[in-house]
């Protein structure tokens, strides 16, 4: 697979490592005598998949490179020339980034090379190692590939072989990898960013007749390929189309009862009960409920005309049931009917009952492209790197989808969503690594949450770790706790990995603080709401945004209605959450909107306040609610407070959203850590109007706050 955007972890890189052996360490004279390349798939060495082939020069081949890599005129005399071999080395690289040690010798050699040979070469996006070791070691004493390979403790294998030497580039690249994360390089772009701002380095490259090794990226083809997509998947969610109540069918009952039933519904699908319960029972959960549909009992019928009506529904049943959840986006139910190729799903709640039905009939109207198989790529990711290589389509969709005009609120409840998801996957494979070490399955059921702005459905793309656990029971300390520690601590690890930074405030649940059994939680709460002070809430508030995503989602449905029912009412608390967000003060002067550097912290100026107004205000009044445009909608409808206020507030948030995923997108495509400042003179004149509009309508919102929790 090539690599597919800028975004794309290093750790997840679709790559070729590739070397030259020549007749000449001068390019512009240097022929070629042989090349050689090998692969690296989702950041993974694949060693076997290796390229290599001798070049005729047509020339002789001088002693004095003969003595380095031992081809001599009669090794490459009956071999391809140029010509010959490029479009195998053409079709071998693809649409990969070409990796290697000072690869901008090899590039300007096969610039030549191809110049004579009349073919068109394309360049590649390209990486050096040579220059990545400079910036995370810039007083290394050397920077050959001996040098790098001793340094970092990998093996140079077949030096002066044009297929050994890219290996060992290959094997460098690899260990630079965490050392680059440290430096908070974790994407290809800003790889490639972090390289063109060593201008030493370059300029004595460019002396030398090389080809700059590495381009300043762009908004490159690749992440333009989703840049129209259908919106409808991305705006809907599963329950806004799912058949409801769910219609099920004993799994002892005939095959000509549940044709019947199917018949007399007008359904093509029934969910069957789990055996020995009877579907007056219900609710059923998904994992113990089954499926049959109408293609099911035509096979059936098929295979035994005769006895298919009469035998019990269950012997054909396709158990666990398939299932997705009512408040997923329509597009990962889309990418999971693909991937699986079935055309019925059951839809659960949040606690894990079946809530309804989506079949492919639900879905014939809206148009599924290829990002609608972002989710599940990320469901179906079994380690890491192929965690990194489907979070790295992320940017390419959130950038495809504001082009077609959604809002950013809802490209942002989007993003929120394959946060969670990526969440959950890595509680899966942290839960996998826990039992392949021996430590064995979860001791009781829990349920990982994420905190935050994840919790709220309006992440952006400059995130880090919110998480927490809660687990059924079990003492601080205790050996349920040091088990949830450790997957804790494996969950915070594969995000950091993967391209979700560590939480700097430490809200991650491999600390003691961010988990506990659902009694530990409880304490907490009370505590929070009955005897904190201000110092004590710095990060508590985010806790009442949490969302469940993984494990035992009733667990934590009744975590979060014991919360706001223990908050509802209580005055002191409301205030101390107030006053522990300080006091603000909107970047807008007479002249338009203040700026450091060229921009303005639009979280810091306007966002935050936004943000905490709503849900200290949905806390107060008992309004169990995620989103910060739901809290104010509700806050509007108890009529406490100006209704005109509320609404300032709900659009300057509209805005200041879009701007702030706009510049991330670009940053982003720039190779620059996306941050939440906008560079202000980017914007249009009449999109800095607007913004120092918006920002202006909410300049007293702490005094507004503070009337509506008097009111």
């Amino acid at each position: 697979m090539a690599d597919r955007t800028s975004a794309t972890p290093l750790l997840a890189l679709d790559a070729v490592a590739l070397d030259t052996e020549t007749t000449s360490l001068d390019p512009r004279v240097a022929r070629i005598v042989e090349i050689g390349a090998v692969r690296l798939s989702s950041g993974r060495i694949s060693e076997d998949k290796t390229f290599r082939s001798l070049v005729n020069p047509e020339m002789p081949v001088p002693a004095v490179s003969t003595g380095i890599h031992g081809i001599d005129d009669a090794k490459v005399r009956n071999e391809p020339n140029i010509a010959e071999i490029w479009p195998l080395v053409s079709d071998y690289i693809g649409g990969s980034v070409v990796i290697g040690h000072s690869i901008g010798y090899d590039l300007a050699v096969l610039t030549n090379e191809t110049g004579r040979a009349g073919i068109t070469f394309s360049r590649p996006r390209t990486l050096d190692v040579r220059l990545l070791a400079q910036i995370v070691q810039p007083s290394l004493a050397g920077y050959s590939l001996d040098s790098l390979a001793a340094w970092l403790d990998v093996e140079a294998t077949g030096r002066h072989s044009a297929v050994g030497d890219a290996l060992t580039a290959a094997r460098i690249f690899v260990a630079l990898v965490p050392k680059l994360r440290e430096g908070n390089i974790r994407t290809l772009a800003e790889a490639e960013t972090a390289c063109t701002k060593l201008t030493a380095a370059l300029e004595e490259q460019h002396r030398a007749g090389w080809v700059e090794p590495v381009l300043s990226p762009s908004r490159a083809d690749t992440e333009r390929v989703l840049a129209r997509l259908d919106a409808y998947p991305y705006r809907h969610r599963v329950r806004e189309l799912m058949s409801s109540p769910p219609i099920f069918v004993a799994a002892e009952a005939p095959l000509e009862e549940a044709l019947k039933l199917m018949a007399d519904s007008r359904i093509s699908s029934l969910f069957v009960t789990p055996p020995g319960k009877k579907p007056e029972v219900g609710p059923f959960l998904g994992v113990d409920s089954g499926i049959v549909t109408e293609r099911d009992i035509l096979r059936a019928i098929r295979r035994d005309t005769s006895g298919a009506f009469i035998k019990p529904v269950g012997t054909i049943a396709s158990r666990p049931l398939t299932s997705v959840p009512a408040e997923a986006f329509v597009y990962r139910a889309i990418g999971r009917m693909d991937r699986l190729r079935i055309r019925h799903l059951g839809v659960v709640d949040e606690k894990g009952y079946v809530a309804g039905a989506l079949t492919a009939r639900d879905l014939l109207r809206l148009r599924a492209r290829d990002a609608v198989t972002l989710g599940d790529e990320i469901d179906e990711a079994e380690d890491v790197h192929e965690l990194g290589q489907a979070w790295s389509t992320l940017p390419a969709v959130a950038r495809g989808l504001l082009d077609e005009g959604i809002e950013a609120r809802d490209v942002s409840a989007i993003v929120s969503r394959e946060l969670g998801a990526l969440t959950r996957r890595a509680g899966q494979i942290a839960e996998r690594r826990m039992f392949e070490s021996g430590r064995g399955n979860p001791p009781v059921p829990y349920a990982l949450l994420v905190l935050g702005s994840a919790g709220r459905g309006e992440s952006l793309l400059a995130m880090d770790q919110d998480n927490a656990i809660i687990f059924e029971r079990g003492d601080p300390g205790g050996p349920e706790d040091r088990w949830f520690a450790e997957l804790g601590t494996h969950v915070a690890d594969i995000l950091h990995e993967v391209g979700v930074p560590y939480c700097t405030g430490g809200v991650m649940a491999k600390n003691a603080q961010w988990r506990g059994s659902a009694a530990i939680w409880r304490d907490r709460l009370q505590h929070w709401i009955g005897r904190s002070e201000p110092e004590d809430l710095l990060a508590v508030d985010i806790f009442f945004d949490f969302r469940a995503v993984h494990g035992d989602g009733a667990l934590a449905a009744a975590l979060w209605n014991d919360a706001y029912s223990m908050a509802k009412g209580e005055a002191g608390f409301a205030k101390l959450l107030a006053d522990a967000s300080g006091n603000f003060e909107p970047p807008v002067g007479w002249f338009g909107i203040k700026t450091e550097n060229g921009r303005a912290d639009l979280k810091k100026g306007g966002l935050f306040v936004i943000v905490s107004t709503a849900r200290v205000l949905a806390i107060y009044h008992g309004i169990a609610e995620h989103s910060t445009k739901a809290r104010i909608e509700n806050v509007r409808a108890l009529g406490p407070g100006s209704e005109s206020d509320l609404n300032a507030m709900m659009e300057t948030h509209r805005v200041i959203l879009s701007a702030i995923l706009d510049q991330q997108l670009a940053d982003i495509a720039a190779g620059r850590p996306p941050s939440n400042k906008v560079e202000i003179k980017r914007l249009s004149r009449n999109d800095q109007a607007t913004l120092k509009d918006a920002l202006s309508s909410i300049k007293h919102a702490n005094e507004m706050l503070r009337d509506l929790l008097v009111a």
